[in-house]
């Protein structure tokens, strides 16, 4: 089973989401609004409140049935959902950062300038006299990544390159298999 937790947010998000017109990851992040906008700062605290509740019910969830297989794409705000939380997952899961390159993270700073996805910037966001929200982003979202690159690498079980999988076959167990020998699920009562 693979559950992706953006799907899980937005579902928690539903009526804030429809009561402006808002629908799938997109409207989620014209919802939220860029991070100097007046509602951003209760919106962003809000949407970590509904990530922590769905991490946590999908942790339940596994911990009742712990002979689940499961892949959790999480967000890249996971890092903010408390120790406890990321204890818990670290204890059912095995957790894979999926690390980019300095090319492919420039990548990720041009998709969210022109197509912003929901970020949390936990006050990372800095704007300078004069510019503009999008010269702010593009100036603070490079140092956002490089503060969170240490907190998923903290966090994961086993590093792998973004790169990397571009070759694979798009099935789980080629990513699998490209998992260190001590982190590969193993057949009765293995890690996820």
């Amino acid at each position: 089973m693979a559950i992706c937790c953006d799907d899980r947010i937005e579902e928690r998000l539903a009526p804030w989401l429809a009561a402006g017109g808002y629908s799938g990851i997109n409207g989620v992040a014209a919802w939220m609004g860029w991070p100097d906008s007046a509602t951003y700062a209760e919106r962003e605290a809000q949407y970590l409140s509904e990530e922590i509740s769905a991490l946590d019910e999908i942790l339940t969830e596994l911990e009742r049935n712990p002979r689940q297989s499961l892949v959790l794409d999480t967000t890249g705000s996971v890092i903010y959902a408390g120790n406890h939380l990321l204890h818990r997952l670290r204890k059912l899961m095995t957790v894979v950062y999926l690390a980019a390159s300095d090319a492919e993270q420039q990548l990720l700073i041009e998709r969210y300038l022109n197509d912003p996805k929901p970020v949390l910037w936990r006050g990372a966001f800095h704007a300078k006299a004069g510019e503009t929200s999008q010269e702010t982003v593009a100036r603070c979202y490079p140092h956002l990544i490089a503060a969170r690159r240490q907190s998923y690498a903290a966090l994961a079980h086993a590093t792998l390159p973004v790169g990397a999988l571009r070759e694979l076959p798009h099935t789980a167990a080629a990513f699998l298999a490209r998992l260190p020998q001590a982190f590969q699920p193993h057949e009765a009562g293995g890690r996820r």
